[in-house]
């Protein structure tokens, strides 16, 4: 774990191309690279019967209303919320910019559920998720899978593993063997359609590399292999990317 930096686009772009993600530690930021990380193989998520019909009766779109997905996501109302103010404006940003993505649920025309990331690429990395009806969330995901089935390479990171996501097929890999697969995603072209930044896009520019690396953040070498939050701080790790299992 590092602390510092900022939130801008470039490092956090920086960030994810080097294995970490950002989280609110009391008033600073925080930048974790778990050893084992976990990832969701595209080819291996597991559908029950129960979640196929709900996959049949709800409707599944991309980047239709990102900042209602975020704000519910958000919900201060929410057990275990971390996602903070400024989290809020800067992955709005990245969307703007075409990194940040959502996937949402409709079920008879109202928004039920959804998630919301980063995309590089083949790459996925997963932030959050919300639900209003049970399942929606389980059902965008299927719906991310399906759009990363189309890439070479892919690599949907839900950064721990939950009993809740390793019910759906998310397995733990070794540090190393996740930035790997990482430095090929980043990469490889991204699913087509309305999440597909281009994968020769420019990269962060070398002024916010630079700006990453003043605060040491570039290394995703620590010495500690289980990264945690400290009970009571602002962000709780285990419900991160939960999608709040209903």
């Amino acid at each position: 774990m590092a602390l510092g930096g900022d939130l801008e686009p470039g490092t956090l772009l920086a960030g994810y191309r080097t294995g970490m993600f950002p989280m609110p530690l009391g008033d600073r930021i925080a930048w974790f690279s778990p050893d084992p990380r976990a990832v969701l193989p595209v080819g291996g998520m597991r559908v029950s019967r129960s979640l196929r019909r709900s996959v049949e009766r709800m409707d599944i779109t991309v980047d239709a209303c990102f900042g209602e997905v975020i704000r519910a996501c958000a919900d201060p109302c929410r057990p275990h919320g971390w996602i903070t103010g400024e989290f809020t404006d800067a992955y709005s940003e990245l969307h703007d910019l075409g990194w940040a993505h959502s996937v949402e649920t409709w079920l008879e025309g109202e928004l039920v559920g959804g998630l919301y990331g980063v995309a590089i690429g083949a790459f996925f990395a997963g932030e959050s998720m919300f639900h209003l009806e049970r399942d929606a969330p389980k059902v965008a995901l299927v719906g991310l899978v399906g759009a990363l089935r189309q890439c070479h390479a892919p690599l949907l990171d839900v950064q721990w593993a939950t009993p809740h996501l390793e019910s759906l097929g998310v397995i733990e890999i070794p540090r190393d063997d996740y930035l790997d697969s990482l430095r090929d995603a980043v990469l490889a072209p991204g699913p087509h359609g309305r999440m597909s930044r281009a994968a020769d896009s420019p990269p962060p520019s070398a002024d916010s590399l630079a700006r990453f690396d003043r605060f040491g953040l570039t290394s995703v070498t620590f010495s500690c292999s289980v990264i945690s939050l400290p009970q009571g701080t602002s962000g709780d790790a285990s419900n991160r990317w939960s999608g709040y299992a209903a």
